[in-house]
């Protein structure tokens, strides 16, 4: 029986013309590893290195969607070492040092397997968040983690932009310009689609500007669904995962739903490559909720307010915090989200570092607010506030007109988007009072939830002051 394998072709794919490719050298001398190029991995390298008849890319401007685990990086592997090779200067940037400095050592080990030396044929610098590879009479590599003065002063042929899902406007604005006097310059970004606690921003509208045709000299390929799906659908793994088959496996996906089945969204995003969309039904529209998005983090002032909300199907749990801003607002984000399961012990840790810090936790959910409470107390945390449905009313309330009145800001995480652009009221009480509901059961309200008891916990409670006899 011939064994199945994901498909090849991306789902979307959107290329500019081209007659000439230097493709097939970048995937010759990645197999000089002893590793094969699938098929899909040579399709982009190819697309990527396509050039025009002056020589120049075909595309100034790639980028790449493709699910977790399917080998997305081998694909910058072989872009990087074909600008190796032809003497570029290459800046591969990435949200986290980890996996900045993974990407360092894969490339080290690509050049050993390849008979090279190192001291002899290329030169290497290990220290973490300044690594280097040079090779004798080619190309370099810097390997950095994004901020936003990065890259400032310095200039490339190549940016690579790793994690993509977290490149923000800031990191943009410091880094667009490092490849400006290149004579053939490029930019690459690949990632999977923003999830919940994503901060990034750039990766999804370069997306919307390539699929939309707007996106000059760009080249765009994804694999994914086109709407929130079936996660026990093998047909849809296979239409997304062009690696299952071949170094991913069904077990692996199967073991992966195991985990994942209270927070079904996340294996949308992470493994069928869903990109989150937005309803016109929507008791708070996505324009109204755009309006409130800053740039860049604006100057705080005060303590933050913490809000917890334990969903009400007693699966997820979300955290989010609200801080006051100099200029009398209220910012709000989101934490993290993860399975009741996994304890509250990633909740305490997380208040514990925070300290001082903190103004007030708000928790909400029966099916939680308790044992956390017993936790905080046990470890000397304080009490937080379980607040009663009045309250949850009053909070409700407070956020949608801080909305309307612009009286608060984000920094748009697109899932917390999502949520907040797809949703609906729902009666509480017996007097009018409402809640909030997703108008898609897939979307996690809970979200959304702990960002309105942050933003109630800041405008509700006071900090005390500090008095100082003499």
């Amino acid at each position: 029986m011939e064994q199945r394998t994901g498909r090849q072709e991306p789902t979307a794919l959107f290329v500019l013309p081209y007659r000439e490719t230097r493709g097939p050298k970048a995937v010759a001398l990645y197999e000089l590893t002893g590793k094969k190029a699938l098929e899909w991995q040579q399709g982009l390298i190819y697309d990527i290195l396509a050039v025009n008849d002056n020589g120049q890319w075909t595309h100034t401007k790639c980028g790449y969607e493709i699910p977790r685990q399917n080998g997305k990086g081998e694909v910058i592997l072989m872009r990087e070492l074909y600008g190796l090779v032809t003497g570029e200067r290459i800046l591969h940037t990435a949200h986290r040092v980890t996996t900045s400095h993974s990407a360092f050592e894969r490339l080290c080990k690509t050049l050993d397997s390849m008979g090279l030396e190192k001291d002899k044929d290329y030169s290497s610098i290990k220290a973490k968040g300044q690594e280097r590879i040079e090779l004798i009479g080619g190309g370099v590599v810097e390997f950095r983690t994004r901020t936003a003065t990065g890259g400032l002063g310095e200039s490339y042929d190549l940016l690579v932009i790793d994690e993509a899902q977290e490149y923000q406007s800031s990191h943009e604005t410091a880094l667009k310009y490092v490849i400006s006097a290149s004579k053939n310059p490029q930019t690459i970004m690949c990632g999977t689609p923003p999830t919940a606690v994503s901060s990034g921003t750039v990766f999804v509208n370069f997306r919307d500007d390539v699929m939309t045709g707007s996106g000059e000299n760009s080249y765009w390929a994804e694999w994914s669904v086109p709407e929130l799906s079936d996660i026990n659908d093998v047909d849809l793994w296979y239409e997304t995962n062009p690696s299952l088959g071949y170094t991913l496996s069904e077990r692996t996906i199967r073991d992966e739903i195991g985990q994942a089945d209270d927070v079904k969204i996340d294996f949308n995003i992470q493994r069928l490559g869903v990109w989150l969309k937005y309803n016109q039904k929507s008791i708070i529209s996505k324009s109204a909720w755009d309006a409130l998005n800053v740039l860049k983090l604006p100057a705080l002032t005060g303590k933050m307010g913490v809000g917890i909300k334990y969903n009400k199907d007693g699966e997820t749990v979300s955290m989010a915090i609200a801080v006051r801003t100099t200029d009398g607002k209220v910012f709000v984000e989101a934490v993290n989200r993860k399975a009741v399961r996994e304890g509250n012990v990633w909740i305490t840790d997380w208040l514990r570092k925070a300290g001082n810090n903190v103004l007030k936790v708000v928790v909400d959910g029966a099916n939680g607010q308790m044992l956390l409470e017993e936790a905080m107390v046990k470890e000397r945390l304080g009490k937080p506030v379980c607040p009663k449905v009045k309250e949850i009313i009053a909070a409700n309330q407070a956020f949608e007109e801080a909305i309307y009145q612009q009286t608060m800001c984000h920094m748009d995480q697109p899932s917390v988007t999502a949520v907040i652009s797809n949703c609906q009221h729902r009666a509480i009480g017996s007097a009018g009072g409402f809640g909030f509901q997703p108008l898609n059961e897939m979307l996690d309200i809970s979200l959304m939830d702990s960002l309105i008891l942050a933003h109630y916990a800041v405008i509700t409670f006071k900090e005390q002051k500090q008095f100082i006899s003499y």
